[in-house]
């Protein structure tokens, strides 16, 4: 093993021992006393609850200018585990990332498959790939998702990324055109989710927002993707965002509350903690079969089942003549050529799965 492989392994076991002290300890003391407090806002080179965030080694660029190129390129981030389920949808993904990447009106940089396994697998040649260390066993609470904080804390403290923006996007994601850097002025580019309500739950939030960081307006009804967001703030942000996301699931009432999108609100928390606001893009993606057009929309999110009789009326909630679910293929490949939607099913829809189609018609070695 060469020394810089020995010095990455030492990293990753003291960092997941801080993480394990850390949680051991908050086991028997309130939030307060392992939250970073108002009176002491994180910064670059500060210690966060969970990691210490390496210093800015470079500050001889004024703000706002690139060394590496003259676009504002973001770097494409994607999070995921080595199941099938995830790695079918990042390699569709990645097809379609590549296809856009250089066309006109892009502003995508380099594209990274954040790997949560702890492990390399079959596709690190075919997808460009940073593999991240897993939370410690049971630390996740069966919520897989918690990885995805953790994963994105060592990928920006040990990866070489250039582009001075990132976007998080996920899996089940497809780029239907090339998407512009639409972040500006210090603010982040964010989806707006009709389920994130902060000032709904404002007294479970307080928790972990204090009143001293402002009202809870200054959360945004976002999750972490898709979001644009500058390289800089996202190193202050991912900390928190981690240590939020554990500490949201270790609290009963919250964890109950809020669910499979307890993260989604901790890194709401997060950015809002850190003072990093959010322009809202509507027009960001959409998410068939609720959205039927494609409009404006960059990236169609296939989160939901999509269900339809043969004369195309849409049958949600019950199994349809016609179908397609992602859920369909959590432990097979989908096959190639899927099936066409019948007459009368939206655009969305249709593109959606054709999209699908074309790209795994032309991955080599599909299903293996």
């Amino acid at each position: 093993m060469g020394w810089g492989n020995l010095f990455f392994t030492v990293v990753i076991a003291f960092s997941a021992a801080l993480i394990t002290y850390n949680i051991i300890i908050s086991a028997n003391a309130s939030l307060k006393q392992g939250f970073p407090q108002p009176s002491t806002p994180l910064t670059i080179g500060s210690v966060d609850p969970i990691i210490k965030m390496p210093s800015e080694s470079d500050s001889s660029s004024p703000p706002g200018v690139n060394k590496y190129q003259k676009k504002r390129l973001f770097h494409t981030a994607v999070t995921a585990s080595d199941s099938i389920y995830n790695t079918w949808q990042c390699r569709v993904m990645y097809y379609w990332f590549k296809k856009f990447q250089n066309s006109p009106n892009s502003e995508m940089g380099g594209f990274t498959r954040i790997l949560h396994s702890g492990k390399p697998d079959n596709f690190m040649d075919e997808i460009p790939t940073f593999v991240a260390q897993p939370l410690p066993s049971g630390m996740d609470q069966g919520y897989i998702v918690l990885n995805r904080p953790w994963a994105f804390v060592q990928w920006l403290q040990q990866a070489d990324i250039k582009e001075d923006y990132i976007l998080m996007s996920e899996p089940d994601h497809i780029i239907v055109k090339p998407i512009p850097n639409l972040s500006r002025d210090g603010l982040g580019a964010a989806f707006p989710f009709f389920y994130i309500e902060p000032k709904k739950y404002e007294s479970l939030l307080r928790r972990f927002f204090p009143e001293q960081k402002g009202p809870i307006t200054n959360i945004d009804p976002i999750g972490n993707s898709p979001v644009i967001v500058g390289k800089e703030a996202l190193k202050k942000i991912a900390p928190t965002w981690m240590n939020v996301s554990l500490a949201m699931k270790k609290d009963p009432e919250t964890d109950k509350a809020f669910g499979w999108v307890l993260e989604m609100y901790a890194y709401a928390v997060a950015s809002a903690f850190h003072g990093v606001g959010n322009i809202l893009h509507k027009e960001f993606m959409i998410q068939p079969p609720w959205d039927t057009e494609i409009g404006k929309a960059f990236i169609i999110h296939y989160t939901y089942g999509c269900d339809y009789d043969l004369e195309g009326k849409l049958t949600y909630g019950k199994i349809g003549e016609w179908r397609f679910d992602k859920r369909s293929y959590d432990s097979i490949w989908p096959p190639r050529n899927l099936s066409l939607p019948p007459p009368g099913v939206p655009d969305s829809v249709v593109t959606l799965v054709k999209m699908v189609n074309e790209a795994t018609a032309n991955i080599p070695n599909w299903g293996s």
